[in-house]
């Protein structure tokens, strides 16, 4: 796969935090590559990323626990590589919840205020706003013991804001709760974020999680950020074919282009001809990834001149409820996957059936090859 380089962004006078072209090597490995990011005040932007990717290294430099070997960060406007983490006026949230055992939920909210020799009158205050941020009013004698693994990372949370911190940091921060809490907290951290409008780091391997809380992606891949976009484009307009793979569920066919004609291309695959988006504009004789999502094929589909339309082989189904989840056999591969909503149309369908599909030429996407 060719490198999809992070370009540099231009900084505006709305940037909360600029990393500029920072670079990390671990016994002379480079771990992060030349890595510029503009976040703007109020806005909370996701590091996504495999174990090693460079995304977690990314986040511990802006965090301060990690120096970069070259760049710089800035935060509103402020170089604050060389500035100790407790001394940036960032507040933080780990998988862990971080919470001290022997100290109150009051002691907790309160011990980053007392460090910080706000009075304490003025403490009481900053406490309870930040409780009832996070719907935890009346918890304040509670020991973290005696709390839910939830309502300890409302308290994680709590604490990260009850300074007013310029910028929060979230590691992994729903990583320990069980799948059905951890999507009620994606919703809950996010509204939180909206209401308060402060600006946030987030880093995690999950792309749900990024893709629920984030305004916008940082896709890591060997130390480069592959793509950086809203949600939505990372989905229906991935850069590359790292990212088409990794963001959501993804039909991959191998092809060469046959022509060119501005945005589009016709590539051959097997014996077929399959009309597609030019991403990048690839040459004719390029060997490319075709990228298709399950849900983008029509079953049945009428003809037209935007439409690719096929004979595939139905070779399993699986029902999920809201859809039927089909594998065919389409271009001699037998891993195409389509997502089929579950309605009078998918009631006639079995294993064996041949039938006819399509999709339109804007959702078939011609990327590099991987």
């Amino acid at each position: 796969m060719s490198e999809n380089k992070n370009k540099p962004e231009l900084a505006t006078s709305n940037t909360g935090l600029k990393i500029k072209n920072i670079r990390k090597s671990l016994s002379k490995k480079p771990i992060v590559r030349d890595v510029s990011i503009n976040v703007e005040r109020g806005k909370a932007i996701g590091l996504l990323g495999q174990n090693g990717a460079g995304k977690t290294t990314t986040f511990y430099m802006t965090m301060g626990l990690i120096n970069p070997d070259d760049g710089e960060i800035y935060l509103d406007a402020n170089p604050i590589s060389n500035i100790p983490p407790h001394k940036r006026g960032i507040g933080m949230v780990f998988q862990n919840y971080a919470l001290f055992p022997h100290m109150t939920v009051y002691e907790n909210l309160a011990f980053p205020l007392r460090v910080r020799k706000i009075p304490k009158d003025e403490a009481d205050k900053k406490v309870d706003k930040a409780l009832s941020m996070v719907s935890l009013q009346g918890f304040e004698a509670r020991m973290p013991m005696q709390l839910s693994g939830g309502q300890q990372q409302r308290v994680a949370v709590a604490r990260s804001l009850v300074f007013d911190p310029q910028l929060v940091l979230m590691d992994e921060p729903l990583g320990a709760l069980d799948k059905n809490l951890r999507e009620s907290m994606q919703y809950e951290i996010k509204h939180i974020h909206e209401n308060l409008g402060m600006t946030v780091v987030y880093v995690t391997h999950d792309q749900t999680e990024a893709l629920t809380m984030s305004d916008r992606i940082a896709v890591f891949n060997d130390g480069i950020i592959q793509q950086l976009a809203p949600p939505n484009e990372l989905y229906e307009k991935p850069g590359n074919a790292f990212v088409a793979e990794f963001i959501g569920e993804n039909n991959r066919l191998q092809g060469t282009i046959k022509e060119t004609k501005g945005s589009s291309c016709l590539v051959a695959v097997e014996d077929n001809l399959i009309s597609a988006t030019n991403v990048n504009e690839q040459a004719k004789g390029s060997i490319v990834t075709l990228s298709l999502r399950p849900e983008r094929i029509i079953l049945n589909p009428k003809v037209g001149a935007d439409m690719n339309i096929f004979e595939a082989e139905v070779l399993e189904l699986i029902y999920l409820g809201d859809h039927i989840r089909c594998r065919m056999n389409i271009c001699k591969n037998d891993d195409f996957i389509v997502k089929i909503p579950n309605d009078h149309t998918s009631n006639s369908l079995n294993k064996g059936d041949v039938v006819t599909i399509g999709w339109q030429v804007t959702d078939c996407r011609a990327l590099n090859a991987m």
